[in-house]
């Protein structure tokens, strides 16, 4: 049976801030605190807003401080920076605020509460366009979607957050994504890509310094070590990664380093050592009332009470582990939990309640796209036939569960993972070997401008040489600020990948890419509506459209290829190849179809003309480069391209109409109607299908 062994629900705390209880720092943010407030009632009216705007972030920030250890003081924080915040007007304030008090709810494993504030945090931000706490945000949301195990909505949400992340510079924020996106492979199955993610990671956590981090990275290294059978990397890793969290003192992830032990030292049979830290785990997840923490612990008990032949003891666990996983929504656990009752009661003889069980955890598996639990499930299920005497069903499930042991378990994977592990251990002792040589490049420098200085110690030309020195290091400021500016303005034009090959190679190449997806938007008699319109109003009306697509698209990782007049094209998959790319652009269809329908009522209900919006998606072989030598523009040609524009002129106002090539990617996610074969200009007949919402 498999037990969790991971500190995912965790995640969340490693986007926000390299905060930990530092009792130094926290005094030191009271202290300030103080002195403000005490400056604030000598003050009276003539206190400065300013200060007020300090006060707040002072309060978030020891609402931060109690994130891993006293959560009731954590939200007291977070309230009165909300309250404060409010009451002058400082937006950034309320969405940190509101962000906080997502974490707080997350810690406590009360996933759909900690939805809603951070969805009101991403909408404050958005608005003032404030990046790194959009990009905060993005990835809070996934990690809510990955505790559901929606993974298709958390790799979105994880990617758009990275995208962010590298784009202002936040190596912190960076390496969380990383972290996140390859705990989303591992629960596909993934191993080398996500180990490969891991020390990614992990290479930026050492770097900045950053022992939280580095915690992390070293738990989730022993997770797919864990998951490979390999129990002395393991084990090597989660010591590691304890001693991290130790230090800074970060009571749920101490808790969960405890969780992921007990989970080693079951599979060596070392039963009475696993317990012990089972029984750890589950006393701090009390104390902090995290419910997916108490429902791990829970489990995991139970599997080591199975393993010593104490069913009921072991049922008496899993079902109170059940019972949390339902109330928070946890698909994954669900399973898990469906999947060992079920093998706990083939041991009991109990088939027929065995098999019910079972083929729920199946069901839910499938469903969520998780390997581990797939292959649980098919194991438990040959066991069950053998008990009943269905040898022929037996082997046929047997099968299945080899065919899936061997997607997780093979020579290949097993490669792969080896030569993560060495490129790692290469970057790293390079990094070290180049810090040295760094160290001594700088004392032989420093040496030889010492003998420069005393050849050429002439009170005037040294004079003359500071002048130069000063010149220089003004007109290299110019310089950086201007090339600062350039990186920013290129940026704004072209994807990221390739404004780098751009400026490398003072050209980019045309890319063939084999599957994305392309979306097309048009408005329904838009030159008859412009006509009753003032051109600033017109401007005004295309601009909150079109910015509002920027957003919707950018969420979902999507490029923006450009606007012509008041059709607007995307695609996804591109520049950066992804395997989501048509659930992206279908769930950010619906999103835009909604926005324009909201906006018409919104409009006739003052008396004013609206737009109506037709969306046509198609999915295939595109080439994308850039075009021309003086303005630059990022596009994409190919008979799909043609195809998508079909799928807009083909569809009815309101709606969003896909191709067939589309709706085989996105039917098992996406309720949709069937059109029938249409006939598309210059196309012949096309089978199309409106996208009514998901499933």
């Amino acid at each position: 049976m498999k037990k969790i062994l991971s500190l995912l629900f965790m995640l969340c705390l490693l986007q926000h801030s390299s905060f930990s209880q530092d009792q130094r720092a926290v005094d030191s943010l009271q202290n300030e605190l103080k002195k403000l407030q005490a400056t604030k009632l000598k003050s009276g009216s003539n206190y400065p807003k300013m200060n007020d705007t300090l006060i707040a972030n002072i309060l978030n920030n020891l609402s931060a401080s109690y994130w891993g250890s006293n959560p009731d003081k954590a939200m007291d924080y977070a309230n009165q920076t909300l309250a404060l915040s409010e009451q002058i007007g400082y937006k950034k304030g309320i969405g940190r605020a509101y962000n906080s008090m997502g974490v707080i709810n997350d810690n406590k494993g009360d996933n759909l509460q900690a939805l809603e504030f951070y969805k009101k945090a991403l909408a404050i931000f958005e608005d003032i366009a404030f990046k790194k706490g959009i990009s905060s945000c993005y990835n809070n949301i996934g990690v809510i979607y990955y505790n559901q195990s929606n993974y298709p909505e958390a790799l979105m949400n994880y990617f758009a957050a990275s995208k962010i992340y590298e784009e202002i510079g936040d190596k912190f924020g960076l390496a969380s994504g990383y972290t996140n996106i390859g705990n989303i492979y591992y629960n596909q199955g993934n191993y080398p890509e996500g180990l490969k993610m891991q020390f990614a990671a992990l290479k930026i956590f050492v770097e900045i310094d950053n022992k939280n981090g580095q915690g992390f990275a070293y738990n989730n290294i022993a997770l797919i070590y864990f998951s490979q059978g390999n129990y002395t990397e393991a084990l090597k890793n989660q010591f590691t990664a304890l001693k991290f969290y130790e230090e800074i003192g970060n009571k749920p992830l101490i808790a969960m380093c405890y969780n992921n032990l007990g989970g080693i030292y079951e599979k060596q049979g070392k039963y009475p050592e696993g317990l012990k830290n089972h029984f750890a785990s589950l006393k701090i997840m009390e104390e902090l009332e995290n419910k997916k923490g108490m429902a791990m612990s829970y489990n995991n008990i139970g599997v080591i009470y199975n393993s010593q032949g104490n069913y009921p003891g072991a049922l008496k666990q899993y079902f109170a582990g059940l019972k949390i996983y339902e109330e928070i929504g946890d698909k994954e656990g669900v399973a898990l939990s469906y999947n060992n009752i079920g093998a706990n009661l083939i041991k009991q003889k109990k088939y027929i309640d065995a098999s019910q069980y079972v083929n729920k955890g199946l069901l839910i598996s499938k469903e969520i796209g998780n390997t581990e639990d797939i292959k649980e499930s098919y194991r438990n299920l040959a066991g069950l036939d053998s008990a009943q005497g269905n040898y022929k069903q037996s082997l046929e499930h047997y099968k299945l569960y080899i065919s899936y042991r061997d997607s997780l378990f093979n020579e290949e994977n097993t490669k792969k993972l080896v030569q993560s592990l060495m490129q790692f251990d290469f970057d790293k002792k390079e990094s070290i070997a180049k810090a040295e040589q760094e160290k001594k490049d700088a004392v032989a420098l420093k040496e030889l401008q010492k003998q420069k200085l005393v050849r050429n110690g002439f009170v005037g030309g040294f004079t003359i040489v500071l002048l130069f020195a000063g010149v220089f290091f003004i007109q290299r400021n110019k310089i950086m600020k201007g090339k600062k500016r350039s990186d920013e303005l290129l940026l704004n034009i072209l994807p990221s990948e390739v404004a780098e090959e751009l400026k490398l190679k003072g050209s980019a190449e045309a890319k063939q890419f084999d599957d994305v997806t392309v979306l097309f938007t048009d408005f329904k008699d838009f030159t008859q509506i412009s006509e009753k319109l003032k051109p600033d109003e017109l401007v005004a009306e295309i601009h909150y459209c079109f910015k509002a697509f920027d957003n919707i698209i950018t969420r979902h990782g999507i490029e923006k290829i450009k606007t012509v007049g008041d059709a607007y094209l995307c695609a996804g998959g591109l520049p950066t190849l992804n395997h989501t790319h048509a659930f992206d652009v279908v769930a950010a269809a619906l999103e835009i179809k909604n926005l324009i329908l909201t906006r018409k009522r919104e409009k006739e209900a003052k008396g004013e003309i609206a737009f109506e919006i037709r969306v046509g998606i198609h999915t295939g072989p595109v080439v994308a480069g850039i075009v021309g030598i003086k303005k630059f523009s990022y596009d994409i040609w190919g008979d799909t391209v043609n195809t998508a524009a079909r799928m807009e002129s083909s569809c009815e106002p309101g709606h969003v109409n896909i191709s067939g090539s589309t709706y085989e990617l996105i039917k098992d996610r996406f309720q949709c109607t069937y059109r029938g074969k249409i006939d598309a200009k210059h196309k012949g007949e096309i089978d199309m299908y409106f996208v009514d919402g998901v499933l």
